[in-house]
């Protein structure tokens, strides 16, 4: 027995001995890989000459993946058919490409692949491999670089596609809406820089487009456009600043649409200033019209007394382009009056209380207006109506910090084109205490001309204050505005119309240039931000 029990113990010390060995020799895992693939080889070889093959193929030392090869894969010049990839899904260690044009003679061709290449296990990326081989005697090696900024917005987008056209007896300035370009490279999702590689020396056309269709031709409808307005000559050290915006598309009217019985919608694309709408068909000696712009869409509301008629036939000109259009006449209900006012409840300091209509207001009574303190007190005021805008403008009406009041519209206060009045309306507006806002002074330097507009905007770039100055004028002082965080935004408004406008690429103009401080804002109640903008800094 005492045998057995030495054995039994002998047994049980073995298996302790062994699991803790077992325990401490088990692996850990060790350190991550971040090793990238490595290309073992391509044939044909990279920077092959005299290229005649249909077919290329890369040899990688572990199974990668490709991702996003769609969008990462960009190829200068630009093929009409694109090459086919295989496995295009799946992992593998060796990739086939596929040649499915004719390629041009004695070019030089890039094939850059961007972030797509990465390994399949831990996803380490092989980072911006070109494949580059020639179809003539040699390899073209120039370059050309630069940045991309969005004219507008504070951030450029990403994905944007910069172009070269030789300039050449060829070349004309409508290359670009239907002819690919001769050399492109992309920006890809996390540059705003360019480099476009292996260019032959001669003269240059460079343009930038946020390419929607990504078909490397612009459409004016859904492009954003940047263009350099000289002539680049390769080699150069210069770089390239390209200003992405995207045009008013150009003019086109179109067909308008009943839309109640005393409205029609004429809809259109471009700019409707000048656009002239007039009706041709015969109408009683009391019609009446008036034309309003849709604040939301581009659209002009025609509103009109309604008559008897089975259609209506209007022409629409704007400068030399003339349409004509019916309109079929169909039961519908007449829009009625209503208003909406552009404060509801709190009327910020140095802000004015206006009341819009949906309906084209004909004219006001003040008689039938009154403003009332929270003391039952009546309160002296002046309202203008604004027809350009359909707004009723309340003046003279200064609120005092933390006090209530009542605005009460009686019927026969507001009357519409077509007679109709409101039912009695009231809106009950307070002024907070100044200490609830706050105050940003901007100071601006080395502004190069005038007229400028300053501005301060939400992080979506929406304007919530702003400020003109024709003459020299350094200091801007936005005083008892909201707290939130801001923007500044200073335009350079060179043609004076206290607004940004965009540029035209045909009519060779740019955008208005706009200077973006780096740095959020973050405005709280009862303080005063005072901030310094360089513009030369900027």
């Amino acid at each position: 027995m005492r045998h057995i029990f030495i054995k039994v113990l002998l047994v049980v010390f073995i298996s302790v001995l062994l699991t803790e060995c077992a325990k401490r020799g088990t692996p850990s895992g060790g350190p991550k890989d971040e090793t990238p693939p490595v290309l073992l080889k391509a044939t044909p070889p990279l920077n092959t000459t005299n290229f005649k093959s249909k077919e290329i193929k890369l040899y990688f030392d572990e199974f990668v993946k490709l991702n996003d090869i769609q969008k990462q894969l960009i190829i200068s010049p630009p093929m009409d058919n694109e090459p086919n990839i295989n496995p295009s899904t799946s992992a593998s260690k060796v990739f086939t490409i596929t040649i499915n044009d004719t390629l041009k003679a004695n070019t030089t061709y890039v094939l850059n692949f961007g972030q797509s290449i990465a390994d399949y296990h831990e996803g380490n990326p092989f980072p911006f491999f070109k494949y580059v081989f020639s179809t003539g005697d040699y390899i073209d090696s120039l370059t050309v670089k630069g940045s991309i900024r969005d004219a507008y917005d504070r951030e450029a987008e990403n994905f944007v596609t910069v172009m070269l056209y030789p300039y050449d007896e060829n070349y004309t300035d409508s290359l670009v809406f239907n002819e690919k370009p001769m050399y492109v490279t992309n920006t890809l999702d996390s540059l705003s820089t360019f480099e476009i590689t292996n260019i032959r020396e001669g003269k240059y056309k460079l343009f930038a487009l946020k390419d929607k269709a990504n078909n490397f031709v612009f459409n004016q409808k859904t492009d954003k456009i940047a263009f350099h307005e000289g002539i680049i000559t390769i080699p150069s050290d210069s770089t390239y600043t390209l200003n992405l915006f995207k045009e008013i598309n150009n003019y086109r009217a179109t067909k308008p649409a009943l839309v109640a019985k005393n409205r029609i919608d004429f809809g259109f694309e471009g700019d409707s200033v000048g656009m002239d709408i007039k009706m041709l068909s015969e109408a009683p000696e009391d019609f009446k019209y008036r034309i309003l712009p849709d604040t939301e869409k581009d659209t002009l509301q025609y509103w009109f007394t309604p008559f008897e008629a089975d259609s209506l036939i209007f022409t629409v000109a704007k400068e030399e382009v003339i349409d004509t259009f019916t309109v079929r006449i169909k039961e519908l209900y007449a829009d009625s009056i209503t208003l909406k006012p552009n404060y509801k409840s709190i009327l910020p300091p140095y802000k004015t209380f206006k009341i819009g209509a949906n309906t084209p207001i004909s004219k006001i009574n003040t008689d039938s207006i009154t403003v009332m303190s929270k003391d039952s007190v009546f309160i002296d005021f002046t309202a203008d109506l604004l027809k350009d805008s359909n707004e009723i403008r309340f003046t003279d009406f200064d609120p005092e910090e933390e006090s209530s009041y009542q605005i009460k519209l009686f019927p026969g206060s507001i009357t519409d084109m077509f007679g109709k009045t409101i039912d009695t309306t009231t809106y009950s507006l307070k002024r907070n205490k100044y200490t609830t806002y706050g105050t940003i002074v901007v100071k601006l330097s080395n502004v190069e001309r005038y007229p400028i507009i300053v501005q301060l905007t939400d992080a979506k770039g929406v304007v919530k204050e702003e400020q003109f100055a024709e003459t020299p004028e350094t200091t801007f002082n936005f005083s008892s505005i909201e707290t939130a965080t801001y923007y500044i935004r200073v335009i350079y408004d060179d043609n004076n119309n206290k607004k940004w406008d965009t540029g035209n690429y045909l009519k060779n103009i740019q955008p208005e240039q706009i200077y973006y401080y780096p740095e959020p804002i973050e405005l709280r109640a009862n303080w005063e931000f005072e901030q310094q903008f360089n513009l030369n800094k900027e």
